[in-house]
């Protein structure tokens, strides 16, 4: 069936004390014309397994796969002998970590091509967990303003790392600072989740009625995105634009769900899914093929959305608003997904973490 048509305030960086080769820019974009079936599952990877499971049960192929754009290799660069060991498989399968990055524009992080040594920022950082068992997934978002070490450029906030030295530094950060093997990158814009969600003809997102309840509010993507951006007026502030963020994806994972047997519908969200991201050139069509078939019965009820555990705000010494994460929490949290335990950690410590309520103010 062929797709229907239409369808933090950074200061300056510095200069590093001690520069670190593994921070070097990222490598020009490609981007790969091969054709075929195409599992979107890196949909800015928060409806990775249900959209998995939409194309697994339709089964039809269409090619999308000249939609997404490609990062050469952001992983060359990393050395082998100083990351983390990848999570131990089971049976056939083994346990997948996807970093995602997302912003409010194409141009800061959804387009690596643009990346400048100091230039942009990611208002989003999410780490992706899918358990080898491929019962559940997990996404874990790192709060932009998060105080952390960066190689070769001492201590700074996390969204730093992609200003100094774009997709590869990030990575690097990231697995230092979690002990969790990154698999897999995919950059986004939160702009773009605005055709996504109109593809689905809107979402509802659950939020308070004024009277101490709650409501199902309808919203058009745009309606989404201005709610999404809303941070001033919340009183937990950039936690609470996390969680609004949250939501969101949330909301699109449970319209796929509901909507998945609408095959003209699918396609359109497929389009605008595979034109909205970009990936690096190791996430290949046969490794796409199987995510999909492994994750097929994965539904937005088996995807946990929580922040990392944070012990609250502060001020670096040269007067920056930062936010202090909890390691003692943090820490084993990590650990888990590392272990890919990740389920058993939340049963033992259901208060361990900042989880996505049904209820987002």
């Amino acid at each position: 069936m062929p797709a229907p048509e239409g369808i933090s305030d950074l200061l300056a960086p510095p200069e590093p004390a001690n520069p670190d080769p593994r921070s070097a820019p990222p490598t020009r974009r490609a981007r790969r014309r091969s054709k075929g079936f195409v599992a979107s599952v890196v949909a800015g990877a928060l409806v990775l397994v249900t959209v998995s499971g939409a194309m697994a049960y339709f089964g039809f192929r269409i090619a999308l796969d000249e939609n997404i754009e490609r990062i050469e290799d952001p992983f060359a660069a990393l050395d082998p002998s100083t990351r983390p060991a990848p999570g131990p498989a089971k049976g056939s399968t083994a346990p997948m970590n996807i970093l995602m990055l997302g912003s409010d524009s194409r141009i800061s992080a959804g387009d690596p091509e643009a990346w400048e040594f100091g230039a942009q920022r990611t208002d989003a950082i999410m780490l992706v967990h899918l358990a080898a068992d491929r019962q559940s997934a997990a996404a874990i978002s790192i709060p932009r303003d998060s105080w952390v070490p960066i190689p070769g450029y001492g201590e700074a906030k996390i969204n730093a790392a992609y200003s100094y030295g774009g997709p590869t530094l990030l990575i690097n950060t990231v697995e230092e600072l979690t002990g969790v093997r990154i698999d897999h990158l995919a950059v986004t814009d939160f702009e773009s989740f605005t055709t996504l969600t109109d593809t689905l003809g809107g979402v509802e997102i659950t939020v308070p009625d004024g009277a101490g309840g709650s409501v199902q509010q309808a919203m058009t993507g745009e309606e989404a995105l201005v709610f999404t951006r809303e941070r001033y007026a919340l009183a937990n502030g950039d936690f609470g634009r996390v969680q609004r963020q949250q939501a969101w994806m949330r909301a699109i994972a449970l319209k796929v769900t509901e909507d998945r047997t609408d095959l003209l519908k699918m396609s359109r969200f497929l389009e605008a899914v595979t034109k909205s991201v970009s990936v690096d050139e190791g996430l290949t069509f046969d490794k796409m093929q199987d995510l999909v078939l492994s994750a097929r019965k994965i539904s937005s009820n088996d995807i946990t959305f929580m922040t990392a555990p944070y012990a609250g705000t502060g001020r670096s010494a040269d007067g920056q608003s930062i936010v202090l994460l909890d390691r003692a929490v943090f820490d084993p949290l990590m650990q888990a997904v590392a272990k890919d335990e990740l389920a058993d950690f939340l049963a033992a410590n259901p208060d361990a973490t900042d989880m996505l309520p049904g209820v987002v103010k």
